[in-house]
């Protein structure tokens, strides 16, 4: 079955990065679209940034300029950059196939502290 296990999650500083990870099994990888949404406490879920198959990125309007998503196919995972960070980043992070039917990770918490 499909298993997404994401890690790098953690506390940090304002203005602060991490590097999240995400590693994908059970799936051909490299014909996925992939993704990375966030869940802060009593808001929805919403989304963070994607990457196709040909390595095309979007980015949510309160991360551009500040996060970067990429792949590496040989490693089935999906990566997220996350630099400069604000307090309201703090969100459990979930990584994501794209597609009619998605299949989400387990989180990791990401907290950013003023």
């Amino acid at each position: 079955q499909v298993q997404l296990v994401e890690s790098g999650g953690g506390l940090v500083q304002a203005g602060g990065s991490l590097r999240l990870s995400c590693t994908a099994s059970g799936i051909i990888f490299s014909t996925k679209h992939m993704g990375w949404y966030r869940q802060a406490p009593g808001k929805q879920r919403e989304l963070v940034a994607t990457i196709t198959q040909t390595r095309y990125t979007n980015y949510g309007d309160s991360v551009k300029g500040r996060f970067t998503i990429s792949r590496d196919n040989a490693k089935n995972t999906v990566y997220l950059q996350m630099n400069s960070l604000k307090p309201e980043d703090t969100a459990v992070y979930y990584c994501a196939t794209i597609g009619p039917v998605m299949d989400w990770g387990q989180g990791t918490q990401v907290t950013v502290s003023s």
